[in-house]
């Protein structure tokens, strides 16, 4: 970490500081996410404590499952004083409605696998209901 602070830092620093991996950082400034870093004299990235500051929020963004179109509109509104809280919970609404989708769809995955592993005896025996059952739902959907 920056012994100073508001000095900038490398990419190795602010990868350190906020989680993010550096080839993420550079990632993230290749979509425009943080806007033109400085740079030395050599070329070197320096990465101001505000630069650290939207990768930590990025950061958690991604953690939260957010795609990243989303996380650039967010942190478009959030650099965006004047913003509209509503276009902000407009995006969570849709990520969170989504999560809900892929939850049921999963459960649903986790279900039919329990009651394929349920008529499986796991023994030496060559037939296998979960073969079976897999065979059977690839043959139906390409019919």
């Amino acid at each position: 970490m920056s012994a100073l602070v508001g000095l900038p830092v490398n990419i190795g620093s602010a990868a350190e500081q906020s989680g993010v991996s550096a080839k993420m950082i550079r990632h993230y400034e290749s979509l425009g996410l943080l806007g033109k870093v400085r740079r030395t004299d050599s070329g070197y990235r320096q990465y101001s404590s505000a630069e650290v500051h939207v990768l930590r929020f990025i950061k958690r963004a991604r953690d939260l499952g957010f795609s990243m179109a989303d996380i650039a509109e967010l942190v478009s509104l959030w650099n965006n004083r004047r913003r509209a809280s509503a276009s902000v919970k407009r995006i969570a609404q849709k990520h969170a409605d989504e999560l809900a989708r892929r939850i049921v769809a999963m459960q649903e995955m986790q279900r039919t696998l329990d009651t394929l592993m349920a008529s499986c005896h796991g023994d030496d025996r060559p037939d296998c209901p979960i073969l079976d059952g897999l065979a059977g739902a690839c043959h139906s959907a390409t019919v």
